[in-house]
């Protein structure tokens, strides 16, 4: 194979091959071989048919096979030979005009390549990480708020009106132009009032009522509801409150931790605080993480590939579209080019985008199956019933398993990096570590809109 270069122009590349024709030839011949055996042609036995009758009958069939083939494997042997690695699907264009009178295959290929990796220090690279610490306070709050999810409810006493957040226990009898209706009745119902269960307005009308009044709710079926029959109907649901109860927080003891499936208040208290370091350590993992990119993006200088470039602003534009135009159909505009904000996004992503890859590539860093397998894992618990369909469908779908893999091999490669750099441990309050995600959440928002 002989190869000219055509271009060479930053990451662009452009290379002129030429394949002998003997060499197809060669490959046609050896495919005719192969396919005699098989071919039982009239007034030869099985297998003895000439090969340049064969070729006259099944050469241009397998002329295209071979074409392809030899295409690749001189495509391949190229960037075995240069080393270089496309950013994108590389352009082939085979420029023969006739390749049945025995010429040499000429291909024109066309590409950018992959840069460099710059080589770098993460020793040089200094971060602080704002780490908080478990504090008994934390812990009684949390308790408090489940204390209060696990409430209970006790009788307010004669007389008591029924508030916004009570519970009322009530007979009722739904009638539309004056007929009862299916599925219209109940008998010691208990309603939390403003919980929104029952249709709109219904509960605001019972705000008042004490127990034994007899009151009739008047309200309409919004127009979507669910019940065809009912939708958009007015119905009146004649009532009886039987009992008003006023919400009673949990104790805070064994019982209350019994009721969450722990042992006893130990154990609970156990378990939150566990899941508030998790919590802690996640914000201060998030945060550590963005000054690490942040420092990154200012310190390492790569020339990119502009077809990468392209795409990734595009992709952004259509995304920011798409989210700010829900409720337009159609389609994002053919006409929608990226801003220049959409600009300078795209090569921060690319730019780490690759860096952080080949940092992986030259240490060796690989996402393994195990650690695959327990992110579908996690995936499908989100679908309880069909875990195992979900998961049988991810492991047969390559681009949702690089969905999957790819921001845990980012975050692998992450942790390297941190391994190596200077970072000094910051101890906030955990009202400043959550002040602090919140304010990078916002400025990833306002970063992402332009």
């Amino acid at each position: 194979m002989q190869v000219v270069e055509t271009k060479s122009e930053g990451l662009a590349r452009g290379y002129s091959l030429t394949l002998p024709a003997s060499t197809m030839n060669e490959k046609i011949n050896e495919k005719l071989m192969a396919a005699r055996a098989e071919v039982q042609m009239k007034g030869f036995r099985k297998g003895k048919a000439p090969l340049p009758l064969l070729k006259k009958m099944f050469g241009k069939s397998i002329l295209g096979e071979v074409l392809q083939e030899t295409v690749d494997g001189a495509v391949r042997q190229h960037f075995e030979d240069t080393g270089d690695r496309p950013a994108l699907q590389p352009d082939v264009r085979i420029t023969n005009d006739d390749l049945e009178d025995g010429s040499d295959l000429n291909v024109e290929l066309s590409y950018e390549k992959l840069p460099d990796p710059p080589e770098f220090d993460f020793k040089t690279v200094k971060l602080d990480r704002p780490v908080a610490e478990v504090e008994d306070a934390a812990v009684d709050e949390a308790l408090s708020n489940l204390a209060q999810n696990a409430q209970d409810f006790e009788d307010k006493g004669e007389g008591a009106e029924a508030a916004e957040g009570d519970q009322v226990v009530l007979d009722f009898l739904g009638k539309i132009d004056g007929e009862a209706f299916d599925g219209g009745a109940g008998e010691d119902f208990p309603l939390v009032l403003g919980s929104g269960q029952f249709i709109p307005g219904f509960e605001d009308q019972l705000i008042g009522a004490k127990a034994g009044d007899e009151k009739n709710v008047e309200v309409s079926f919004p127009e979507d509801y669910q019940a065809e029959a009912l939708a958009g109907k007015a119905a009146v649901f004649e009532t009886t409150v039987k009992e008003v109860r006023a919400p009673k927080a949990a104790e805070i003891d064994d019982e209350l931790a019994k009721k969450y499936g722990v042992e006893d208040l130990e154990a609970l208290k156990g378990q939150i605080k566990d899941r508030l370091a998790q919590e802690y350590g996640s914000a201060s993992r998030s945060l550590v993480k963005r000054k690490l990119l942040d420092a990154l993006d200012e310190t390492v200088t790569m020339e990119l590939p502009k077809g990468l470039l392209d795409i990734e602003a595009k992709q952004i534009a259509q995304q920011l579209w798409r989210e700010e135009n829900s409720e337009v159909e159609g389609g994002v505009p053919e006409d929608l080019s990226p801003t220049e904000e959409h600009v300078k996004l795209a090569d921060r992503r690319v730019k780490l985008g690759l860096f952080l890859a080949e940092t992986g590539r030259a240490n060796e860093i690989e996402v393994t199956d195990q650690e695959l397998n327990q992110a579908v894992f996690e995936r499908a618990r989100q679908f309880p019933g069909q875990e195992q369909m979900f998961f049988d469908a991810v492991r047969q779908n390559e681009q949702m398993l690089q969905q999957i893999r790819a921001p845990l091999f980012e975050d692998k490669v992450v942790d390297f990096i941190l391994e190596l750099a200077d970072v000094t441990d910051e101890t906030v309050s955990k009202d400043e570590l959550q002040k602090r995600l919140e304010a990078l959440d916002e400025e990833e928002e306002a970063a992402a809109e332009g």
